[in-house]
Order: C-alpha cells, then sequence, then structure tokens
C-alpha cells in the first residue's frame, strides 16, 4: 500500500450524505455517536503532525526522536500538597472512597472558605488539599501553616465521627442488638488460633528430638538394633550338645555280654 490512506477523512462527508438521503424516504438513518463531535471539533485537514514546542530539556534521552511527539507532563498545584498529606496520613488510603461524580461540576457546589467539612461530600484528604490550596490563593498563607491550619480542622471532624459511631454502637447494643465481628477480628481471630497450633506441634517435635538425642547418649556403645549385638559362642554351643545327647536313650550294653546270646 503506497501513499497516504486519506479514505477515514472522509467518513464525516460519506456518513452526512447517508443521513440526507432521499432514496427510501421511509428509511430512517440512526445518526452515530460521535456525529455530534466530529462536527463540532473536526478534525485536521493535514496529516502532517507538528512538533510540539516546549522549553529545551536537560535531559538528551528526551531529546530522541522516540520521545519528539510524546505529550509534555502536566502538573496542577495540588499534586505536590496531596503528595504530602497522604505520606504524612498513608491509612487515609485505605478508606472506601466514591470518585463518581453525577454531573462533573462538584467544584460548584463547595465553598472551600467555610471550612473542611463541605455539604454533600465525604471527609477525605482531598478536603485538607483543597482547604489548604484555598488557605494559600485567598488568605495568603504559607504552606505549612496553611497545611496545619487544614490538617487541624481535619482531625477534629475524624475525632466528632469517631466519637458518634462509639456512641450510636454503645446505644445499639444498650437495646439488645447483636453485632458479629468485623473481618480484622475474625482474621486475627484466626491467625491466633494457627499460631497456638503451631505452638502444640513444636512442642512435640522438640520433645522427640530431646528424646531421640537422649537415647543415643544413653546407649553409646550399645547397638540400636539388639538383633545385631556380639553373641557369646560358648553359650550357644552348650545347649546344641545338649540337645544332641537324647533324654530317653538306653544304657550301653557291658562288653562281656556280647555273644552271649544264641
Amino acid at each position: 500500500m503506497g501513499g497516504r490512506q486519506i479514505r477515514p477523512a472522509k467518513v464525516y462527508n460519506a456518513v452526512t450524505q447517508e443521513l440526507q438521503q432521499s432514496v427510501l424516504k421511509g428509511l430512517e438513518v440512526a445518526q452515530p455517536p460521535w456525529y455530534q463531535i466530529m462536527r463540532e471539533v473536526p478534525p485536521a485537514q493535514t496529516t502532517i503532525r507538528n512538533v510540539t514546542p516546549r522549553r529545551p530539556a536537560a535531559n538528551s534521552k528526551l531529546t530522541k526522536p522516540r520521545h519528539m511527539y510524546l505529550p509534555q507532563r502536566i502538573h496542577f498545584k495540588e499534586d505536590a500538597l496531596r503528595a504530602n498529606f497522604y505520606k504524612d496520613h498513608p491509612w487515609e488510603l485505605a478508606r472506601p472512597r466514591i470518585i463518581m461524580e453525577l454531573d462533573g461540576k462538584d467544584y460548584q457546589y463547595v465553598d472551600w472558605s467555610k471550612g473542611v467539612r463541605q455539604k454533600g461530600i465525604p471527609l477525605t484528604g482531598e478536603s485538607v488539599v483543597q482547604r489548604q490550596l484555598w488557605l494559600m490563593e485567598n488568605e495568603k498563607m504559607g504552606r505549612e501553616k496553611a497545611y496545619d491550619q487544614a490538617r487541624r480542622e481535619f482531625y477534629r471532624l475524624r475525632q466528632e465521627e469517631e466519637i458518634e459511631k462509639r456512641v450510636a454502637l454503645e446505644e445499639a447494643r444498650h437495646v439488645g442488638a447483636y453485632f458479629n465481628k468485623s473481618r480484622m477480628d475474625v482474621g486475627m481471630q484466626i491467625e491466633d488460633q494457627q499460631f497456638e497450633n503451631w505452638k502444640i506441634w513444636a512442642g512435640k517435635e522438640a520433645a522427640a528430638q530431646d528424646q531421640k538425642d537422649n537415647a543415643g547418649i544413653d546407649s553409646f556403645d550399645a547397638p540400636e538394633n539388639p538383633d545385631d549385638a556380639p553373641v557369646d559362642r560358648s553359650q550357644v554351643v552348650e545347649p546344641l550338645a545338649a540337645e544332641a545327647v537324647p533324654a530317653t536313650a538306653a544304657p550301653a550294653p557291658a562288653a562281656g555280654n556280647f555273644g552271649s546270646r544264641r
């Protein structure tokens, strides 16, 4: 295939003609989902990609041809503040969060001048970051001072939430509610049970090993198998000789009696 492929650029015109066809009056052609987007944001007329202007980089690897068309790195002010907060509070990342937005305009419903707590938005580390950024831009506070104030408000609200949960749990148990063990409690119980089983097994193995070592020390010269012990030959020959002479044998005749019988 030689030359450039310009057929994809004519897809919009082809679909437009298909929608405006008048051959079949009763036929309705469904409009593709991307049709309105391409009409508002048409593709470029040229297929040549221009190099994005950028500042000269100190790193020579970025000037290689394979890095020429890479997009520039995007930085926001909140990135450094967010990294600092989650570095000091790593357990906040373990809390479940809902990141779905209904209309994408949540920023219009918040007022960070009133504090970290916002209506309809759960308390998370992002609240501290936005509150700190607002104090730095509007109250002209330093980064550390704004961070301390936002963090102080965050700690107070977290403490209130913990107290509310504890009181609600005590009230529910007072009226007869029963709560099963949490997943962490169940996991700790299983771990303790396995540890106790291992201690019993390890004790038995240690006792068996000690018994084996002691038996080897007590019978150092004795053979392990009794059948392999050395045998005294005198103790074996005497019983064999006794078995060779019958117990009921007749007495031998006298020498003078031979031939007297006729």
